[in-house]
């Protein structure tokens, strides 16, 4: 969702552990990926973040998180939009080599916008 800023809203579902790394960044970086994590994926709705939080996150960890957070709109054009379900099903893959760039591109915070539990 493009905004008058020039910025666009993501969202990102997320266990504990992530989390935690997030809120030692300052709530202004994304964690580098695992070595069996090769893409790190926004999601483009908070609909799609509420399902996986609630749905994977939670039954893996004991809780899942959605957040929410908002990236140059003109830096994300490098990345198509992937469908990867139903027509609301949308997500960016980041490679996780670019993910510092990618950080460097957040305008503003990281925000936890639900829990589940």
């Amino acid at each position: 969702m493009n905004s008058d800023d020039g910025t666009t809203v993501l969202w990102r579902p997320t266990g504990p552990k992530e989390l935690d790394l997030v809120r030692e960044s300052g709530w202004r970086a994304w964690p580098p990926r695992l070595p069996d994590q090769p893409i790190f994926y926004p999601v483009l709705n908070e609909d799609y973040a509420v399902m996986i939080a609630r749905d994977w996150n939670v039954p893996a960890s004991g809780v899942g998180y959605v957040t929410r957070f908002r990236v140059e709109s003109e830096f994300l054009s490098r990345y198509p939009v992937r469908q990867a379900g139903g027509k609301t099903i949308l997500e960016l893959w980041v490679p996780a080599e670019e993910l510092d760039e990618f950080n460097a591109h957040i305008v503003g915070l990281i925000e936890v916008v639900h829990e589940f539990r």
